[in-house]
């Protein structure tokens, strides 16, 4: 499966740089005021302001970084796995499961795909229904900033973030440039994920200052390290993909990539199943499903493994996890 074919070149951001706005740098310490205040200029802070904008509310979008949708332009390797045609609310984990029912039959992946085709962002199927770019991730973020602009948005980079107080009319927010005045206030900062990229715990911070419950926060999506005694057996194994193999924690099993990296293992089967695990559990890996015995490699114990393996995992992958 594929979508609109005319690719768009370049991949930049266009038309909508203009109006993004450094207020840090202007010097000016002026009080302004906005029906919503989005921080946060990824994703979800662009799709929240979007929709607030066509709802006729004067939206502004502010974000400490100096571009808007740092994530997503590493997303897919490049290309921004940007939906998935079978998402649905089970393939969501959350203490409360019918948010994602309520969420995502008022805006579905389709309605998503429909706005990319609309900007004739060519893209294709990988494998169970992961859709990607055929060119740049930032085509997806060019989309977002430009359906920002017909939508009026604002947008602050570059602009710090600092105290933030109730107000009888809403909220009052310290930024680096002058204080904003809101009737709503959206934190979309996200996680303390990629802390390279600029992510903290910002959003936990704030949450906990107005006296709401916090889900301690754990990793998911994430690759996985192996033990020291183990990255030393599995270190000349880096850079190895094993496309199709399984891998399980209790009931719950993926059947996708896996690949081996300096640190441990990483690939599409590794980060789901991140989701599920739990310091100290055990998770099964099968390399090779139709030779392993009893149809599993567990790699935390002395494997057996048998020559049958060879058509279907990479020999440096058999020799590494056959005992001495």
């Amino acid at each position: 499966m594929a979508g609109w074919r005319e690719r768009s070149t370049g991949g930049a951001l266009r038309g909508y740089r203009s109006t993004m706005t450094h207020l840090s740098g202007s010097g000016r310490k002026a009080t302004t005021a906005c029906d919503v205040l989005v921080l946060g200029a990824g994703a979800a802070g662009m799709m929240c302001a979007i929709e607030a904008g066509r709802r006729g509310r004067s939206v502004l979008v502010v974000d400490h970084a100096d571009a808007p949708g740092e994530k997503i332009r590493i997303s897919g390797g490049g290309r921004c796995n940007f939906t998935n045609l079978g998402a649905s609310p089970k393939n969501f984990l959350s203490q409360n499961p019918r948010f994602a029912i309520s969420a995502l039959s008022r805006y579905t992946q389709h309605d998503f795909i429909a706005m990319v085709d609309r900007h004739r962002i060519a893209w294709h199927e990988k494998t169970l229904g992961q859709l990607f770019c055929d060119g740049s991730a930032k085509q997806i973020i060019a989309m977002l900033t430009d359906e920002m602009e017909r939508a009026g948005v604002r947008l602050a980079l570059g602009t710090a973030v600092g105290d933030i107080a109730k107000t009888e009319g809403g909220f009052a927010v310290r930024l680096s440039s002058g204080e904003v005045r809101c009737s709503s206030l959206v934190i979309a900062t996200g996680g303390k994920s990629i802390p390279k990229m600029g992510a903290t715990g910002f959003a936990y911070e704030v949450a906990e200052r107005f006296g709401l419950a916090i889900v301690p926060p754990r990793p998911a999506l994430v690759p996985l390290t192996f033990a020291p005694d183990m990255l030393a057996r599995m270190t000349p194994l880096a850079g190895i993909a094993v496309e199709e193999a399984v891998v399980g924690h209790g009931r719950t099993r993926f059947r996708e990539a896996v690949l081996f990296t300096h640190r441990g293992l990483s690939g599409p089967a590794i980060l789901q199943i991140s989701s599920y695990w739990r310091e100290g559990d055990e998770i099964v890996v099968s390399l090779a499903r139709r030779f392993c015995p009893g149809g599993w490699h567990r790699p935390s114990r002395r494997p057996r493994t048998s020559p049958a393996i060879s058509p279907t995992v990479p020999t440096r992958c058999s020799r590494a996890s056959t005992p001495p």
